[in-house]
């Protein structure tokens, strides 16, 4: 265990602490807190019914638990630990850091005192590939890789079998860095275009959360940055260190590009032919972005030969475009992770023919325009459900293309009904993909979840 880990757990030792949001960051942490000797209260606004054996657990490992609606109530803990999810800015939390209390979180404080170089990745779409990418181009090389983050997997637990010698590879969302005040060795911005605009207090604020990344780097910090970019591009000034770009629309003198059908790699001792696109498993043109990403990142780290090995036997990551079955000739792609409307737009694209689009959920506030004319040219049958439904319709009938019936649009009350109306309305030869262009939280837990159903849904069609 490295000395500042140790030093921290002293630190805790008789102090109280309060987890703010029962998940995958704050459940691990709150354990190993009060085995440390830290009084540990976990607070939720679900009920005990809700949290299972969850409370269970925590309880039998000396957390202390305060549940409900009234769960931010009377907050008096010397350190508080705010989950990612959690607004910044909400007033206990203000009032919180105006009595002297500690307000952090696990990403914060596992930057403090993780001993290896950290590769972090953020951006509106394409982190989880391009994280992943990452982790598997430097496991190929021998580095022993530890991934987490907003991916999936809190860090801190893992930072007592961290060596100096080993990689962090972090997903970062814009609720994790609105706090942060250290950046990575490594730092990558895949895109950025307006996203849970429902959290912040407008796009300004989200950019700003999201460029963190990269403003506390110093003189040795490599920036990853996407040139295609309107935003990312208006970064460059704020970077110390290194800046690499990529872009799959034009040369660069530093990173990497697309150059015809090859992924090419600049600096000034040459240009490097890195790999094809014929050899990167996973289609799509916002892939060929992510590997374009992923090589800046790791320049120096991995030899070229790993890296295209990765490209070729990589099969993407859950609820990504994954294929779910085939039936009746048709084919049932489960794209859940688009939870934006660019992310929907890049995975339309992926196809070379006109899908049936099931689309719709929780409104994060963010504008549908842009994504009409896709629709209008890449969807043949629109099924809408969730909060969103009307708005995306609207979206798709103001795009200068529409024409009555060009796309066919059909609401439905429920993801199982949409399933059946696509079988219903599908022919010999058809696609049809789940790509809401939303979050999940009005239907489901989280896109992981939607995912989960509708491949059940799928896969017990008859």
């Amino acid at each position: 265990m490295n000395d500042r880990l140790n030093t921290f757990y002293e630190t805790i030792k008789g102090r109280r602490i309060s987890m703010l949001g029962i998940g995958v960051s704050n459940t691990p942490i709150a354990k190993i807190f009060a085995a440390k000797g830290a009084i540990v209260t976990a607070h939720d606004k679900r009920t005990r019914e809700k949290l299972g054996k969850t409370a269970d657990e925590l309880e039998a490992a000396g957390v202390k638990l305060c549940l409900g609606e009234d769960y931010l109530k009377d907050l008096d803990a010397d350190i508080i630990f705010r989950t990612p999810g959690m607004k910044f800015y909400l007033p206990e939390l203000v009032a919180a850091r105006e009595r002297g209390a500690v307000v952090t979180s696990e990403m914060e404080v596992f930057f403090d005192l993780c001993p290896c170089k950290i590769i972090a990745v953020t951006g509106s779409d394409g982190k989880t590939t391009t994280t992943t990418i990452i982790s598997k181009m430097l496991e190929k090389q021998g580095y022993k890789v530890f991934l987490g983050g907003n991916i999936g997997r809190a860090l801190l637990p893992e930072v007592e079998n961290m060596g100096k010698d080993d990689f962090a590879v972090v997903e970062l969302s814009s609720f994790q860095l609105i706090s942060m005040r250290r950046s990575p060795d490594i730092a990558v911005i895949t895109n950025m275009s307006p996203n849970h605009l429902d959290m912040h207090k407008d796009m300004d604020e989200y950019i700003n959360a999201k460029k963190n990344i990269i403003l506390h780097q110093n003189a040795f910090g490599r920036a990853v940055l996407n040139l295609d970019n309107d935003i990312t591009r208006s970064m460059v000034p704020d970077t110390r260190g290194a800046c690499l770009m990529f872009s799959r629309k034009q040369k660069v003198n530093f990173g990497s590009f697309l150059d015809g059908d090859k992924l090419c790699y600049a600096d000034k001792s040459g240009v490097y032919e890195v790999m094809k696109t014929s050899d990167i498993f996973i289609d799509g043109m916002h892939n060929v972005e992510n590997y374009l990403a992923a090589i800046s990142a790791v320049w120096g780290l991995v030899d070229i030969e790993n890296m295209k090995e990765v490209a070729r036997t990589f099969k993407g990551v859950e609820h990504r475009r994954e294929f779910v079955r085939e039936l009746d000739g048709v084919k049932y792609y489960n794209d859940s992770i688009a939870t934006t409307p660019s992310r929907t737009m890049a995975g339309l694209e992926a196809y070379n023919q006109k899908v049936i689009l099931i689309a719709g959920g929780y409104d994060k506030k963010i504008p549908f325009d842009v994504m009409g004319p896709t629709v209008v040219r890449k969807v043949k049958t629109l099924i809408l459900i969730g909060a969103t439904a009307k708005k995306i319709e609207e979206s798709v009938k103001k795009a200068p293309e529409y024409r009555e019936g060009n796309p066919q649009i059909i609401h439905a009350a429920s993801l199982e009904e949409a399933v059946n109306i696509a079988r219903r309305v599908s022919q010999k030869g058809d696609i049809v993909t789940l790509s809401p262009a939303c979050a999940s939280f009005d239907m489901f837990k989280n896109f992981e979840t939607r995912g989960e159903v509708f491949k059940d849904i799928v896969n017990s069609l008859k």
